[in-house]
């Protein structure tokens, strides 16, 4: 009789992997990849969305081994402190924005001295901020989610391990034959079918410009007629992070079916043959790490219209060919806080943006089909599905192995406390 392998336990913060973020659903992805193995396990305290209930939570395939505890925003210390103590992880796995995690990173000590910390870098933009290399200090290793981030991390902090792991789609994301594409587009849209369409799938957040996009749709509008072009948002109006677009939509007098909102969940299968459907996807994000929807749209063949920032950068050209339509920033805008003074975003101005979906609007079918052909072929080659999950088994593997944990913890150098 074979003996039972005894599972590695990875505790995990980050947002709700059920969520319909990006960040929530590479976390279930990278959850994904690991239990397939056999070899993991997880308790992941899933944040940034609000819940209907705190209770903790399973899924039925995978059991006791991924156990999901719903938390407001992302944690607290003595959360994680009590997870460190009672299940005594083999390595802690965080994945956002770094100026979330102002404590966690002042809990290094309690963490690293046991076990191993390893982060997920969402994104920074150029300048980076000078704060991070304490942040990046702070981690055994860190996974780095564009080569923009991936540029940042290995100039500011040399030292630590790091992997270059972009997301990815899984196969569910793929293009529909020119027949169904047809059928889809009479059945859904009805009598906008032969309109061109124009699809934004993003949180409603400041810094998604979701209020700018309509206000910038409507000068589209004016030049190209009424009638000529929908704007379908895939987001809630009325998130109480964003903005109220039913009300922006009402202010602007788009009221006439120019704008309309798609507002559940959707499963993968279905988001896809959307996808497929429309015309061209848009992300004028202000500050994107990846910018997941627009690789998704490319997944199923259809060309993008991208803020030339973070990860998008990377989608929408291969250096070579673009896989539609790449704004420039006109300008930098520096954000922030008291904590956090410096936070630098690229901003793309109306005129930039109605020009791009001016140039799609007067392509042909054939023209935006090839574009987006030519993208699909760039995903398989560069965002294979298959790929990222390989990498973060090795990348998981090679960081437990040579760090080891609690009585085998190695390669860190505890504090030592001085008496005066």
């Amino acid at each position: 009789m074979s003996e039972e392998i005894k599972k590695k336990t990875i505790v995990v913060l980050s947002d709700h992997p059920m969520s319909p973020s990006g960040v929530g659903t590479q976390t279930k992805y990278f959850l994904e990849a690991l239990l397939k193995t056999g070899r993991y396990k997880f308790v992941c305290f899933g944040g940034a969305i609000q819940h209907a209930n705190y209770q903790p939570m399973k899924t039925e395939e995978w059991g006791d081994d991924l156990v999901i505890h719903p938390v407001k925003g992302y944690g607290d210390p003595n959360l994680l402190r009590e997870a460190v103590w009672m299940l005594r992880p083999d390595a802690v796995w965080i994945m956002t924005d770094p100026r979330f995690w102002g404590w966690l990173w002042e809990m290094e000590e309690e963490i690293r001295s046991h076990c191993p910390l390893v982060y997920y870098h969402v994104w920074d933009n150029y300048p980076y901020p000078k704060f991070n290399k304490g942040n990046y200090l702070s981690n055994d290793a860190i996974a780095t989610i564009s080569k923009v981030t991936d540029d940042i991390v290995a100039t500011v902090t040399p030292e630590v391990k790091r992997r270059y792991i972009p997301h990815a789609t899984p196969p569910e994301f793929e293009p529909l034959d020119e027949e169904s594409r047809k059928k889809f587009r009479d059945e859904h849209f009805g009598e906008d079918a032969e309109k061109f369409i124009v699809f934004w799938n993003n949180r409603n957040a400041r810094r998604k410009q979701s209020g700018s996009l309509i206000f910038w749709f409507k000068k589209f509008l004016d030049e190209v007629g009424q009638d000529n072009a929908v704007l379908i948002m895939h987001t809630d109006p009325k998130d109480p992070h964003g903005q109220d677009l039913d009300s922006i939509v009402h202010e602007l007098e788009l009221t006439d079916g120019q704008v309309k909102f798609s507002r559940n969940k959707m499963p993968a299968k279905a988001l896809a043959a959307l996808y497929s459907s429309v015309d061209v996807t848009v992300n004028i994000s202000d500050a994107e790490g990846f910018g997941l929807a627009t690789l998704e749209s490319l997944s199923c063949g259809t060309p993008i219209i991208v803020n030339m920032t973070g990860g998008l950068q990377e989608q929408v050209t291969d250096g070579k060919k673009f896989f539609g339509i790449g704004i420039e920033p006109s300008s930098k805008a520096i954000i922030g806080s008291q904590q956090i003074p410096f936070i630098c975003e690229d901003r793309i101005n109306e005129d930039d943006f109605v020009a791009a979906l001016k140039e799609m609007y007067n392509k042909t079918h054939k023209q935006r089909r090839k574009l987006g052909e030519q993208g699909r072929k760039h995903v398989e080659k560069n965002y294979s599905f298959e790929q990222m999950e390989k990498n973060w088994v090795e990348f998981i593997d090679e960081i437990i192995e040579e760090n080891g944990s609690w009585d085998t913890r190695k390669n860190y150098k505890s504090w030592e406390q001085l008496t005066l």
